[in-house]
């Protein structure tokens, strides 16, 4: 049986990888039963992270700044919750639910245009639903450049810059998108006089607010136009190296100052990190290199089911040795397929892949879908049966990374196969980020670790290992200070994560000044900004669900054998560990 499951796992990553044709286009996750009214609201991978569904009164889709000052103005007269809803809808924590069930979205959908591109200045004024993929090539075909981006297309302007997305860089002024801004509009709630909707245009030369519009979580208002600083169009040169992870600690803070594109990812069960080493070169240097990431493409249902069957069962039978065996598959077909570089569009021949910019720096290519009656779709669409997993994303400071990253391999030599499991998810993707002056942005130059893992459809049944992922986040927020990423994360990484800003207290201040209703404000956002309660959910096996950090045993699944116990290493961690092998 076990023979027959590794086969059809084979066949299954082997269409992840050569499968790339027309799919099924992500659903709307905004869903109404009449018209705009009575509405649903959840993210692209169908569920946040306690497992709800939000609620709205309705939704509106302004197509103009006129229209959606309009709905703001109503809204602020009937002292409305209103939250901002995108396109793709990809943050997984609770940033777009309005309170109870009379609130409004405001969908950015149709706010989608690009309204000027400056050559000379160098500069790209966009409405705020304008996508990534659009921004990058509405930028090439006027020869411009956004240097630095995440590696997922399928997100919005706005979106992005309320959430701090990023890319990898230590160079110019760092790899967060917000960084680039040098102007911006918003729309907030406004008094009487104003006509209860309050338009400001923020530049450089008002910064202090600007900074607070750079990375705001959706609770200033609506951003209705950015204009962004970009830079003449260029190529790149991209070789992936495999090495030891033996001395990953002392070499990550160097190679990112190397390569302006650096980023690693990390395998620590196999004992191997894969580094990019990627720079500029000259735009005559021959190459029409492509990105097309594996993971991000059209890939068959029949095989996403296959692969998450082979996890369930992996999971219910505690089977490491066979999520070892599927790491290291899906983990060397990715590094032989060179993550879905190509040096000509079609076909991987070879390091360097060199290329243009606009054609290697993001991808997303299970968004271009006609319907296909699901035969194929996007890995993590939630009407198949595919991707189900937890994010756990932080940057740690360079200045303790090294110690982190050996904790780490202090835990993988305690228990060698614990982390197969993220590395059937491509391990743990660690990209650098730059100190920024937004108030809710980057405190330091640092080392950001993406890592994706398993969860489970039942919200009672632990997973294997559950308590070294667990000790890892604990680790990373609380021994060394990271930062959350704000659009990604189990409420357990947010856990007093405002005290961690030194210009807190200045971010709330203009918050109080743009909305001092709170309308765009929701129970998650204010309990993450310390003005409500804590953010962590405090019920029976909550700590399963990274909805809170367990002080009892109920938090976790004593019926299970896990208990509450400390960390392996980080004594002041608190953590659902396997103590007892219940009768069956």
């Amino acid at each position: 049986m076990e023979i027959f499951q590794r086969i059809l796992l084979s066949t299954s990553c082997l269409l992840l990888v050569v499968f790339m044709v027309d799919c099924s286009p992500p659903e709307n996750h905004i869903k109404c039963s009449s018209a705009n009214t009575n509405c649903t609201i959840t993210n692209s991978y169908g569920t946040f992270p306690d497992r709800s569904i939000c609620q709205a009164a309705n939704v509106a889709y302004p197509t103009t700044e006129e229209e959606l000052i309009s709905i703001v103005a109503e809204a602020t007269r009937a002292r409305r919750k209103v939250k901002v809803a995108t396109r793709y809808s990809h943050s997984i924590p609770k940033l777009v639910c309005p309170d109870g069930q009379n609130g409004l979205l405001i969908s950015t959908n149709y706010l989608n245009r690009t309204l000027e591109i400056d050559v000379q200045s160098m500069t790209m004024s966009v409405e705020s639903g304008v996508s990534l993929r659009q921004l990058i090539n509405e930028a090439a075909k006027a020869g411009l450049a956004l240097p630095y981006s995440p590696y997922w297309w399928g997100l919005t302007i706005g979106g992005l810059l309320s959430t701090g997305a990023h890319g990898s860089t230590l160079w110019g002024k760092g790899s967060a998108i917000h960084d680039y801004v040098v102007a911006l509009t918003i729309v907030s709630p406004g008094g009487s006089k104003d006509g209860y909707a309050k338009v400001r245009r923020l530049n450089e030369t008002n910064s202090s607010e600007l900074d607070a519009a750079r990375v705001s979580l959706g609770v200033l208002g609506v951003i209705s136009k950015v204009t962004l600083q970009l830079q003449p169009l260029f190529k790149r040169s991209i070789s992936y190296v495999v090495k030891s992870d033996t001395d990953l600690g002392d070499q990550v803070a160097s190679f990112g100052k190397q390569h302006e594109f650096a980023d690693i990812s990390w395998y620590p069960s196999q004992g191997k990190a894969v580094y990019r080493v990627d720079d500029r070169v000259s735009s005559n240097t021959s190459g029409n290199g492509l990105y097309d990431s594996i993971p991000f493409r059209s890939t068959l249902s029949l095989g996403l089911a296959v692969i998450r069957a082979t996890e369930d069962t992996q999971e219910s039978m505690k089977d490491p040795d066979g999520k070892c065996a599927s790491a290291k598959l899906i983990t060397s077909t990715l590094i032989q397929m060179a993550y879905g570089l190509t040096n000509n569009g079609l076909v991987f021949t070879g390091y360097p892949i060199i290329g243009y910019h606009n054609r290697l720096q993001s991808s997303g290519t299970c968004l271009d879908s006609p319907e296909d009656a699901l035969i194929t779709a996007c890995p993590w669409d939630s009407r198949i049966k595919g991707e189900y997993f937890f994010q756990a994303t932080f940057s740690i400071s360079l200045s303790v990374v090294k110690n982190f990253i050996q904790d780490v391999q202090k835990l993988v030599k305690m228990e060698p196969r614990a982390l197969c499991g993220l590395e059937q998810y491509n391990g743990i993707l660690m990209r650098y980020v730059k100190a920024s002056s937004a108030y809710l942005g980057k405190e330091d130059d640092a080392l950001d670790f993406d890592i994706t893992f398993y969860r489970n459809k039942d919200p009672a049944k632990p997973r294997l290992y559950e308590d070294i992922l667990e000790e890892i986040e604990q680790l990373a927020v609380f021994k060394y200070g990271g930062l959350p990423h704000w659009g990604k994360n189990r409420n357990l990484v947010f856990s007093g994560a405002l005290e961690k800003y030194k210009k807190a207290g200045a971010f709330l201040r203009v918050k109080e000044k743009y909305d001092p209703l709170g309308l765009f404000s929701n129970e998650w956002t204010d309990q993450v900004l310390g003005l409500k309660g804590e953010v962590n959910i405090i019920k029976e096996g909550c700590a399963l669900e990274g909805l809170c950090i367990c002080s009892q045993d109920i938090h976790c699944a004593p019926s299970k054998g896990y208990l509450c116990r400390p960390g392996k290493i980080y004594q002041d961690a608190r953590v659902c560990t396997l103590v007892s092998t219940p009768e069956q």
